[in-house]
């Protein structure tokens, strides 16, 4: 197949949108496949380059600080992209993507789509996140706007299939993980001189409001065993100087930064429990990450958050937003050293069956089954008009 993947932002590994792009595209060119992209950034090989779209400076800062480019449509590199492929694979819906379907849809190339934009990802920002009728309407917008123009959706996860479902939306919804890559695997390492004798809690995303590292913060100053805990918050984004602040009440402050691939694969192998406290998600491959790589979760068991589906039992759940109830698991997990580390093994275990080789595979079949619709129509058009000549 020749495949075209268009997405705003495909260079920096600095979001899950870009990093599930990147291993798609390797993955789709490990199969066999032809695999080109329409994004911004730098000229690279199968790549077809596009400007940043302009925003004001506010705007600017608060959306580069989550991680995010908007990119610019080029009618001439869209035309000339899509030309090429066989099938168009769309990763978020804004403007790129809306004026690159439109060319599709003129053009006939087969097109699907991804849905990894949660509404409250935007509401949250905003102070609205919690609003159901606010996130109803973006819901609503998205459908209207751009995938009631397709017949596949990519889901990463069950939870938000089933919120498109429920909002309307009626393509034929593809459950599949983004995958964990195949460098997360079970490994323990000692930890760095500054870290020795502490209890190390891990938690991996952006710096935004729906994240809710706040809680995190917040349970281990209630913990009866603050005093050895040690916290590394692995991300980046708009709240990095508010949790530094909240830090600051804790014994031991926290540590803030943005890990490469292979400093984020050292983080995991010497910490002692992942924590992931999000109000929202529509899959926290982060969180999966963690677990393959041999540590135990204690997650939100948000209503809005796809990441509980990962727990395998009682122990790895708290009640969403409440930092007394994290801190309980905290202390459980501290206390029970030997349970922790027998379960760390489990769930690496458990996380095998999200490798990343067969989520690319589910993939490839979704792209498959929406070029064989195409032929069959094709095909019924053809027929009808012999018919009737």
């Amino acid at each position: 197949m020749k495949i075209l993947l268009i997405v705003d932002q495909f260079d920096n590994g600095n979001n899950g949108t870009t990093m599930t792009s990147q291993r798609l595209y390797e993955g789709l060119k490990e199969l066999g496949h032809e695999v080109r992209v329409v994004s911004t950034g730098e000229s690279r090989k199968d790549k077809y380059v596009v400007k940043e779209y302009y925003l004001t400076p506010i705007v600017h800062h608060i959306v580069t600080k989550q991680g995010m480019t908007f990119a610019k449509p080029d009618e001439n590199i869209l035309r000339e992209a899509i030309g090429w492929a066989e099938l168009v694979h769309f990763i978020l819906p804004f403007q790129l993507a809306s004026r690159g379907l439109a060319i599709a849809k003129e053009l006939g190339v087969v097109h699907t789509a991804a849905f990894h934009l949660q509404p409250e990802n935007i509401t949250y920002t905003l102070g609205m996140g919690t609003s159901p009728g606010v996130n109803k309407k973006l819901y609503q917008f998205f459908y209207s706007h751009f995938y009631r123009e397709f017949t596949h959706i990519h889901c990463p996860s069950e939870f938000i299939a089933g919120e498109l479902k429920k909002n309307g939306y009626e393509a034929k919804l593809h459950v599949i993980s983004n995958g964990v890559d195949p460098d997360f695997v079970y490994e323990k390492k000692e930890k760095p001189a500054e870290l020795q004798g502490r209890f190390v809690i891990v938690m991996v995303g952006r710096y935004s409001n729906e994240k809710r590292q706040d809680v995190l913060l917040e349970a281990v100053r209630l913990s009866r065993f603050s005093d050895r805990i040690r916290v590394v918050l692995a991300g980046q984004g708009l709240n990095h100087h508010k949790y530094e602040r909240l830090g600051k009440k804790l014994p031991n402050p926290p540590i803030l930064k943005f890990y490469s691939h292979e400093g984020l694969l050292d983080v995991l192998a010497w910490s002692d429990l992942y924590v992931h406290a999000a109000d929202a998600e529509i899959e926290a491959i982060s969180c999966l990450e963690a677990i393959a790589r041999g540590l135990v979760p204690v997650i939100a068991d948000s209503e809005k958050s796809a990441t509980p589906q990962f727990a395998l039992d009682e122990r790895s759940l708290f009640e969403a937003g409440n930092s007394r109830d994290l801190a309980e698991k905290i202390d459980y997990w501290i206390e029970q050293d030997e349970e922790r580390r027998r379960m760390e093994k489990v769930y690496s275990e458990h996380a095998m069956k999200y490798n990343l080789k067969s989520c690319v595979k589910k993939m490839e079949e979704m792209f498959t089954e929406a070029l064989m619709e195409d032929e069959q129509w094709q095909s019924q058009e053809a027929g009808v008009d012999y018919a009737g000549y």
